[in-house]
């Protein structure tokens, strides 16, 4: 794959024979992020896993404590008081029938699904549409709720909720902020991911469970990460 100019340039700055430390490496991405937009820092991570095994599934989520630095777009499925409790809590889209039929001609303008329990029998139809796009609300992820918590999880999903699931070829790929994000808020939103994939770890893991972890920006190259000081990260 031929890259451009300016990655090429970035990629010249990351030593491929070292791993670097979380800060350093950190560091290291803001410095060299090559677009003139403003990048996502990602953490990536490869597993030991099988996806091919029940057992051996991740899928959870991570409150950032310093959010992704965008405006997330929250869609509600609720009724009642429910419904009235997300559109208090800053909701951009509540409703039930109405935004099931909308979904279903095409509509997927938004970041976030979240459903109020009783409600899921009716948006279960919509797992082909939003299953494939990462959206369909899942109680695993907190993303179908009770309607007493409907208010709580519309406030996580705007602060800077991130779901990481295992995909195929058993690698975890989660954005943490932004690249004009501070070093320190970068450093404390990957230990909260961090700390959150490790707590995670499923039933049938089998030896090594994380064998690699790299971070990278959008338009940026990957730089490898020491492995034991990355796991040890906490969200303290």
């Amino acid at each position: 794959m031929q890259r451009g100019k300016k990655y090429q340039e970035a990629a010249k700055q990351v030593d491929k024979e070292r791993a670097y430390a979380p800060d350093e490496a950190i560091a290291l991405a803001k410095k060299i992020a090559p677009a003139k937009f403003d990048e996502t820092v990602e953490l990536h991570m490869r597993t030991g896993l099988d996806p091919r095994h029940a057992d051996q599934q991740i899928r959870g989520t991570a409150l950032l404590p310093h959010g992704l630095g965008k405006q997330v777009r929250v869609l509600v499925f609720a009724e009642g008081e429910a419904a009235r409790s997300a559109e208090q809590a800053g909701a951009d889209f509540v409703g039930s029938d109405d935004l099931i039929k909308r979904i279903e001609d095409g509509w997927t303008d938004f970041d976030v699904a979240l459903a109020s329990r009783e409600l899921m029998s009716k948006v279960s139809r919509l797992g082909r549409i939003l299953g494939p796009r990462g959206l369909m609300p899942n109680p695993r992820t907190g993303t179908v709720v009770d309607p007493d918590d409907i208010a709580k999880a519309v406030s996580d999903a705007r602060q800077g909720r991130v779901e990481f699931r295992l995909d195929r070829t058993a690698l975890l790929h989660v954005p943490i902020g932004k690249v004009s994000f501070e070093e320190d808020k970068l450093l404390e939103n990957m230990a909260t991911v961090v700390d959150a994939i490790v707590k995670a770890k499923p039933s049938g893991a089998k030896g090594q469970y994380i064998r690699s972890a790299s971070l990278t920006t959008t338009m940026g190259p990957g730089i490898k990460l020491e492995l034991a000081p990355t796991l040890a990260m906490t969200s303290a």
